[in-house]
């Protein structure tokens, strides 16, 4: 039985996937796509995004969002649209649950550090590290380095990517060089990235007592959303009344999502895989719902994003990232024998070293790399 018959034509089907890699023998009781989400839940990389921070450092609390659950809340998203649009569910789910793996520690501040520690060297992108990991640094398969992950299923995780590595790049990479769309699974699990963090962000900046329910308050499209629960649920407040506004407001999200891509695709007339390549993207907001985002995604990086708090860590981060790369540059012997590069001065040596460096770093949880600098620079800690 052919479980993807009731897709839509402009879906992607695992019979009409470009494919893997390395080929493989497909299995009747699963779809490609299917294989494909098993192996990501299966991998090393996602098991230690559940010690990865969102916005708050790991051992800041256990309440707060890691990479982990912050990817599960996508994929259980991104499903719901997916389903309303008749669009691969199996497929949007892998991709979703894949999208941060290849994310560092502390966030995107350890991001941007590793990416300046990086800038010799062709600098750091994590969405070109998630699909490093997929496609090299997992080692599960007797046959294979990596996953062996569906083309499909890699290009949507590669959701950015610079033009001068796209070049560098497979197929991959064409997308970027000429401009075209990836699969509608792929846009939406983007979206679905979006929808996900800003709204939870609110839920941990409320819980951290950092964000206070006035501001907020200042924030249209929160203000609406919390009136209306007031009217239905008189005198509610505290963390049942921030829940339910939260709920409702990732609700109109995706209900705007469904109807105005539903109308983008229709007014496209795209009737096949190729057509969706070929249109400007089609999984949107509508125009007032994108208003309403921006303000959304404005007030959390002024009020939240850069609270002196979140600096405080984030510089912290910061340097903990920069001062292992170095150390490790200038001694490799201090890496795990799999990181370490045969000993040369030569520019690709140490282009090679780096880049081993920078693995080994964005592998890191947050309490490791936390723990592996006390180790490195601190007398009593061995």
């Amino acid at each position: 039985m052919n479980i993807e018959i009731h897709l839509a034509p402009y879906a992607a089907r695992s019979e009409q996937s470009t494919g893997r890699r390395f080929s493989e023998p497909s299995t009747t009781s699963r779809t490609e796509f299917q294989r494909d989400r098993d192996r990501i839940i299966h991998s090393a990389a996602f098991r230690r995004l559940e010690y990865k921070t969102q916005v708050f450092v790991n051992h800041e609390g256990d309440l707060f969002r890691t990479r982990l659950t912050h990817s599960m809340e996508v994929a259980q998203i991104a499903r719901s649209i997916a389903r309303n649009l008749q669009l691969n569910e199996d497929l949007v789910e892998a991709i979703s649950l894949a999208h941060d793996l290849g994310h560092t520690p502390f966030g995107h501040a350890g991001q941007d550090a590793l990416n300046a520690c990086m800038s010799e060297y062709g600098g750091f992108e994590h969405n070109l590290q998630s699909l490093r990991v997929v496609d090299a640094l997992e080692q599960r398969y007797g046959a294979f380095d990596g996953l062996n992950l569906m083309f499909e299923t890699r290009e949507g995780i590669l959701k950015h990517c610079s033009l001068a590595n796209a070049k560098k790049l497979d197929a991959i990479g064409l997308r970027f060089i000429e401009k075209k769309q990836p699969t509608l699974e792929a846009q939406l699990a983007n979206l679905a990235d979006e929808i996900a963090y800003n709204n939870h962000d609110i839920d941990d900046g409320l819980r951290s007592g950092l964000l206070a329910t006035s501001q907020l308050d200042e924030v249209d499209f929160y203000a609406r959303h919390r009136h209306q629960v007031e009217l239905v649920f008189p005198g509610i407040n505290g963390r049942r009344a921030i829940n339910e506004t939260i709920r409702r407001m990732i609700n109109a999200l995706i209900v705007d999502v469904i109807d105005t891509s539903r109308q983008r695709i229709q007014s496209a007339q795209v009737k096949t895989m190729g057509d969706v390549r070929n249109a400007p993207a089609l999984i949107a907001f509508s125009d007032s719902m994108r208003a309403d985002a921006i303000v959304l995604k404005r007030f959390l990086r002024e009020n939240l994003y850069q609270h002196y708090q979140v600096n405080r860590m984030t510089s912290k981060a910061r340097r903990i990232v920069a001062e292992l790369f170095d150390a490790f540059m200038h001694e490799p012997n201090l890496l795990p024998p799999d990181y370490q590069q045969a000993a040369s001065d030569t520019p690709q040596a140490k282009a090679i070293q780096a880049r081993k460096v920078a693995d080994y770093i964005a592998g890191m949880t947050d309490r490791y790399a936390i723990r592996e600098h006390k180790r490195l620079f601190l007398i009593d800690e061995m």
